[in-house]
């Protein structure tokens, strides 16, 4: 005997989860719902089964095939066109015609007792048997009476409640004889209760109804879909679960990592090879799929997630789907009744009200609000571009297929047979996407110089000799899951906005060049590349009075790539170096705010007991530099750019220095005191680069331990602003602490202030209306200057729904007084 299974609706009710899935392929708890159906089929011997598809029919093949996983014999009849539910079971008459069969839904949960139905089919000698239950509410089904003997007398599909004259409901389970194909015309639409069972029924032929016990639920709905789950998870209905039921009710799949320190409380499910991390709390009926990433404190409860999807930290997913592929992004909020599209991007701190439907493909911004569907609206950020090159959380914004895309766009900008430098940090994040970026180049046509790992400024002097750009992967900063893909022009500076914009342009139109066989790029590995960037550092930057001033230093390379330049840098200039945590550690590729601030508590002890000149710690990867003065005292980030400044215009007397607007105006007092006047520039580093490379610049800085040395580069350089710090300290024999204290104290205080990005355009405006008569500055944002000096800063953020504010007063009160004024009024206008 065979079975016919019905995979060919298309579940509009279901949808966005059945716009790029057939509703057959949903998942209850981690197994498409026809999965379960096919099993049911199988406890009860019939293993050859006729699956029956039209939509998205291609995606139920591929996923079943023939059956032989699941130990069955399928086959496949294919309608061109809807049939109906009789019209589509025609159209597999050929194998069926020689024996009685059995027709059951392939997106309906049930666990009846199928040989029992048709034992019953048998006995009465049946035309047609239909399998019947009882329901609470009938309204939505086909309403069917039976007599004493199971008889039917009379159907009706989905009823009033006036029309409401029984709980007893079809199934759409039946046995039939394949005599019953006489009454179903070829090729058209034709359905069983609506048009052939009145037939039946008017004829007088025996078709009779059985009334199952057991579970059963027609997964038409979201909330039946949802409830569906629940069931499961609840032992309602008897179906198969793969992995180990750890404690009464919670099931962990194989391969899944779940923290002891995350809160699990049953029923629910966790699928193959998921992650949940510590902090983390799931509550009774929610399922996570296979491959989902759980990250600290996320709170899901009554959640359905689908395979593949991110939860950023600390978000919050009550009673909703989440379709597969898709990101949920730090803080994110997602309400009950919420159904979530395939490959769909939540951003941080947004929230997603009940009941609404965000279809597959889309973006919802960071802190956007959203109380009514998202149909029609295209996926697509502005720009791929942030302050950091493009970023994103690793193996989920930045995969290796986005990445292999990334690198074929930059290809195609450049010429064939041209060079492009490559390099990463030391993670292995970075290393298994460089790999992908080297591949395609070549298949660019572009000969690729691998640097592998090296400090970013060695990447981009490298870059510099002859490379007509490059690329650098590394960890973000302060973000251990995310990775920046870095893109270098021919100077190894950041591509400028034209160049990132054209970048963008060729990736949205994926016009990516391809090369013939013969055109395949070369991969080389220079040599020597330490020394040669060594050599020309101290060449160029002034290290007189360095040999003879017998400094003793304290370097902490905090274990990241910077330590593999050191001992080369450290050894030529003569300097008694005292190097820390000078190994490379994979498991560290980036520092935290508050390992960053112990590795500096530690480097200060170091260096008072060592009793040094001053000690200097590197970020991971040899960009920026901190320091510690003669006492182990930290120099935070802003006051060190004051305290460089100072012994730069000092010595140099004339030229400018490059800042940001952000940046103290005791810089101006500073650099005039010497001679020196101050450029100020937006607070992108590509602005700074450009003014670091004009002929009268004499020092760069951002306020956040970058520092720009001019004779050397253009670009941040930890070690050359190292090298330069040593010279200027052995020529004045100040100490850190006596240039420090000689500096005016500064009084800038910063807030962020959130902000939906459609009201950025009108908080702008309403800061320049509120500015009045005073003395607006747009540079970078808008700055209010005071009659009395004193200044705001609003600038909204290009990445994030966000808007910063900075204040500088004469003290810390006038500040805060300045910036709760202007923080009162983007407030105010963002509400709007």
């Amino acid at each position: 005997m065979k079975a016919v299974v019905m995979a060919g609706g298309e579940g509009t009710r279901l949808r966005p989860m059945t716009s790029s899935m057939p509703k057959p392929l949903l998942p209850v708890v981690n197994r498409p719902i026809m999965e379960h159906v096919l099993r049911l089929l199988k406890r009860h011997g019939l293993s050859e089964t006729v699956v029956t598809v039209q939509f998205l029919a291609s995606l139920v093949k591929n996923y079943f095939g023939d059956g032989e996983e699941l130990g069955m014999e399928l086959t496949y009849a294919n309608e061109e066109k809807p049939l109906g539910t009789a019209g589509s079971v025609k159209n597999a008459e050929e194998a069926l015609k020689d024996d009685t069969f059995l027709v059951i839904s392939g997106d309906a949960l049930t666990d009846f007792d199928l040989t029992d139905l048709i034992n019953f089919h048998k006995e009465k000698g049946a035309l047609v048997t239909v399998c019947l239950t009882r329901v609470p509410n009938p309204l939505e089904f086909g309403i069917t009476i039976v007599d004493e003997e199971g008889k039917v007398e009379r159907f009706l599909e989905k009823p009033t409640w006036g029309q409401v004259f029984s709980d007893t409901i079809n199934t759409g389970i039946y046995v039939m004889e394949p005599e019953i194909f006489d009454y179903v015309d070829p090729d058209v639409s034709v359905d069983w209760s609506g048009d052939v069972f009145p037939q039946l029924m008017k004829e007088g032929r025996p078709i009779f109804g059985y009334v199952a016990e057991g579970y059963w639920e027609d997964v038409g709905t979201h909330a039946s879909y949802v409830k569906a789950q629940a069931d499961v998870l609840e032992g309602k209905v008897q179906v198969d679960m793969d992995g180990f039921e750890i404690s009464p009710g919670v099931w962990i799949a194989e391969g899944a990592e779940v923290s002891p320190d995350a809160v699990l409380r049953g029923p629910l499910y966790v699928g193959d090879y998921a992650k949940v991390e510590a902090g983390v709390e799931l509550r009774e009926h929610t399922v996570v799929g296979s491959n989902v990433v759980v990250k600290s404190g996320a709170f899901l409860h009554k959640a359905v997630v689908h395979d593949n999807v991110y939860i950023g930290p600390h978000s919050n997913l009550r009673g909703c789907v989440i379709g597969k592929n898709t990101d949920i992004m730090r803080a994110a909020r997602i309400e009950d009744g919420a159904v979530i599209g395939d490959e769909c991007l939540v951003g941080e701190e947004s929230i997603i009200q009940g009941n609404v439907r965000v279809y597959p493909f889309k973006t919802i911004e960071a802190g956007a609000f959203v109380n009514t569907s998202v149909i029609w609206e295209s996926r697509g950020q502005a720009h791929l571009f942030g302050a950091r090159g493009v970023s994103g959380i690793l193996n989920v914004e930045i995969t290796p297929e986005l990445v292999v895309k990334l690198a074929g766009a930059y290809a195609t900008m450049l010429k064939k047979g041209a060079i492009v430098t490559t390099a990463r940090d030391h993670s292995r994040g970075a290393r298994a996407l460089k790999r992908a970026v080297i591949s395609a180049l070549q298949a660019s046509a572009i000969d690729v110089r691998d640097l592998e790992n090296v400090p970013l400024p060695v990447a981009r002097q490298q870059t510099a000799r002859g490379a007509a750009g490059g690329i650098m992967i590394r960890t973000s900063p302060g973000v251990p899951d995310s990775v920046d893909i870095m893109f270098l022009d021919e100077r190894g500076a950041d591509l400028s906005q034209a160049q990132q914009r054209k970048l963008d342009r060729v990736y949205a139109r994926q016009e990516y060049r391809r090369a013939f066989p013969g055109e395949i790029g070369d991969l080389q590995f220079p040599s020597s590349v330490f020394d040669s960037y060594t050599g020309s550092l101290l060449r160029r930057v002034d290290t007189t009075g360095i040999a003879d001033a017998g400094l003793k230093v304290v370097v902490d390379a905090s274990n990241g790539s910077a330590g593999l330049v050191l001992p080369s840098l450290l050894g030529r200039l003569g300097v008694d170096a005292l190097t820390i945590n000078p190994g490379l550690d994979e498991s560290r590729p980036t520092e935290t705010r508050e390992s960053r601030r112990a590795g500096l508590v530690r480097l200060g002890e170091i260096v008072a007991s060592a009793r040094a000149a001053f000690g200097v710690r590197f970020d991971p990867v040899g960009e920026r530099i901190s320091l510690v003065d003669e006492r182990g005292r930290i120099i935070e980030d802003d006051r060190a750019l004051l305290v460089l400044l100072d012994l730069v215009a000092a010595e140099k007397r004339s030229g400018k220095v490059a800042l940001p607007v952000t940046t103290t105006r005791v810089a101006e007092q500073v650099a005039a005191y010497h001679g020196t006047q101050v450029e100020w520039t937006t607070t992108s580093p590509d602005d700074l680069t450009r003014v670091g490379r004009e002929e009268t610049t004499i020092f760069g800085g951002d306020g956040r331990g970058g520092f720009i040395v001019p004779e050397f580069s253009s670009v941040f350089d930890g070690s050359a602003a190292f090298v330069q710090l040593i010279g200027l300290v052995a020529r004045t024999q100040l100490t850190l602490s006596q240039i420090d204290a000689r500096i005016p104290r500064a009084h800038v205080l910063k807030r962020d202030v959130p902000t939906p990005w459609a009201a950025k355009g009108l908080v702008m405006r309403r800061v320049v209306e509120a500015a009045g008569d005073r003395q607006v500055d747009t540079t970078d944002g808008v700055r209010v200057v005071e009659a009395d000096g004193r200044w705001a800063l609003v600038l909204p953020d290009p990445a994030e729904a966000v808007t910063h504010l900075w204040a500088e007063g004469p003290d810390d009160a006038s500040a805060q007084a300045l910036l709760d004024e202007w923080g009162a009024a983007v407030d105010g206008a963002g509400q709007h």
